[in-house]
């Protein structure tokens, strides 16, 4: 059982967590926990799960996860707006094409976390 640590100030207490790693309280009001589910549906399909996976380590435009992922064109875009719509991916211009980055780290880390928990219940 681990241990609660309580910051300096007192104003939030961090559980350390399994591995040591500290996180701050998890928010479970009903707009967190509805804004959390709007996020799990948009990386719910299989094809904008390839598209995270493929922007991790850096930006790419359309044309790009075409040839990469070998999805059409408009597949691929399609996807890209959910994903901005959500919030996960975000574009911006250069020159003729926009070139699309995830948001953030934490994006990268669900969508690997997910799969490789898939592929370990595969192995059991």
């Amino acid at each position: 059982m681990s241990e609660t640590h309580i910051d300096p100030l007192g104003t939030d207490a961090i559980d350390p967590g399994p591995l040591g790693h500290t996180t701050p309280p998890i928010p479970t009001d009903a707009d967190s926990l509805a804004a959390a589910g709007d996020l799990l549906r948009a990386l719910a399909a299989p094809a904008r799960i390839a598209i995270v996976l493929s922007l991790q380590q850096q930006g790419k435009c359309v044309h790009e996860l075409v040839g990469e992922l070998g999805f059409s064109q408009p597949l691929v875009s399609q996807h890209l707006r959910v994903l901005k719509d959500a919030g996960v991916v975000h574009g911006h211009r250069h020159g003729r094409e926009i070139m699309y980055e995830l948001v953030d780290d934490h994006l990268a880390h669900i969508v690997n976390d997910a799969v490789l928990h898939a592929t370990e219940r595969d192995h059991d």
